[in-house]
């Protein structure tokens, strides 16, 4: 192949491989990505075009899969509205928290459907994905998840359909079955919850359906115009048994909400992957784990940090919701409500990296995951982005871990 003057500039993986497997005419050079050469994925990167430079195209390639098969870490953002903020500063920090991930090397950003939350701002999600897509290159965008009982599945067949056509090749989409709100938000969603949860597996067999290329020997009485032959990667979302024996049935990946409700983590995933049914989109399990992740300098800080996400859950058992909340020094948490929240974390690594990388390492050598998507609800910004890049740093020492176990 003709060789691509790549210049000075560093290119992510994906655009390398795209070249590399002639997706790209071979005088046009990569899309570009705000790859930092400084950090170790931006080190990577730049390795691997001094190859094509070089004219070692097979090696370039070789390199480029390699770090696909790497354990990937993802971001789990839920738009939190802090104190002393807003919505807009909120969806500003999603757009640059997006732009990290891509430099640092992370696979996918996910966002959340939640109603009624003041400190959760992802509520109108596949807007929220657009407006990130629109202002990042290459990183993965979906949602994590869109809770399908509240909607039609023509109506989100089309708002991703959408999305997978103007960012093709990008676009996730998470399906959950619970509300996203209390009682109060299913009134106002005009819906009938329990019906809803009860066809909840009819609906997504019919939202995969909607998504799928045209058949003329059985045209859908409905399509969904964007949305048909996308075929959006669709995953189940859960924190019980239910959705990992319906990801099994239906031979789709599975994600499971152990940063929140881990108490089934253990069974749901040995339920999916000893259930699991190969599919036309899925040839094996393939099993995310959600964890939260707070990384710092030293531990005292990242349990500063932590601070924050605490006094959340404390808010969510006592009933006194509110936007995030700075981070306390020294938070005293009464002894009840202690009993409360600590199952909830049980699925959280807070410290420094080592730290971080001894309880990543457990989960991986307990669960196999074959991805980590992780929930870094910092009330400071760049403390999140410090988190991120610390975290990222110790992925490959995971892995190893994760090997030799």
């Amino acid at each position: 192949m003709a060789l691509v003057d790549v210049g000075k500039s560093i290119y992510s993986v994906t655009a390398l491989l795209s070249l590399l497997e002639g997706e790209r005419p071979a005088d046009r050079k990569p899309d570009r990505s705000a790859v930092d050469r400084y950090t170790p994925y931006g080190r990577y990167c730049a390795a691997i075009q001094a190859l094509i430079i070089a004219g070692s195209i097979d090696f370039a390639r070789a390199a480029c899969h390699s770090h696909a098969m790497t354990l990937p870490f993802s971001i789990l953002d839920l738009a939190r509205v802090t104190e002393g903020s807003d919505i807009a500063q909120s969806f500003k920090d999603c757009v640059s928290t997006a732009q990290a991930a891509e430099t640092l090397g992370y696979n996918r950003v996910w966002y959340a459907e939640h109603h009624n939350m003041v400190s959760v701002a992802s509520s109108a999600t596949s807007v929220l994905i657009a407006q990130i897509a629109a202002h990042t290159k290459t990183i993965r965008l979906g949602a994590g998840g869109i809770m399908l009982p509240n909607h039609s599945p023509l109506v989100i067949a089309e708002q991703f359909g959408t999305l997978a056509t103007l960012h093709p090749g990008r676009i996730d989409l998470g399906l959950g079955r619970a509300p996203g709100g209390d009682r109060n938000v299913i009134r106002a969603l005009r819906k009938d919850s329990e019906a809803s949860a009860q066809r909840f597996p009819a609906d997504v067999a019919e939202l995969i359906a909607l998504m799928a290329p045209y058949d003329d020997a059985a045209p859908l009485a409905v399509r969904a115009i964007p949305g048909e032959g996308t075929q959006v990667p669709v995953w189940i979302l859960g924190s019980s048994l239910f959705g990992a024996q319906l990801a099994a049935h239906m031979g789709l990946p599975y994600a499971f909400a152990s940063h929140f409700a881990p108490q089934q983590l253990f069974e749901a995933a040995a339920i999916y992957r000893r259930d699991f049914k190969p599919s036309k989109h899925l040839k094996a399990p393939y099993f995310m784990m959600a964890c939260n992740v707070f990384a710092a300098e030293t531990q005292a800080e990242a349990q500063y940090h932590f601070s924050t996400l605490i006094q959340a859950f404390m808010g969510m058992v006592t009933g006194q919701r509110g936007l995030a909340k700075p981070p306390v020094e020294g938070l005293t948490v009464p002894p009840q409500i202690a009993a409360a929240i600590e199952p909830m974390l049980a699925g959280s690594a807070v410290g420094t990296p080592e730290q971080i990388t001894a309880r990543l390492s457990s989960f991986a050598q307990q669960l196999q995951p074959d991805e980590f998507i992780m929930s870094m609800p910092f009330y400071h910004h760049a403390a999140r982005v410090r988190s991120m890049e610390l975290t990222m740093g110790i992925r490959e020492r995971v892995k190893g871990i994760a090997e030799a176990a």
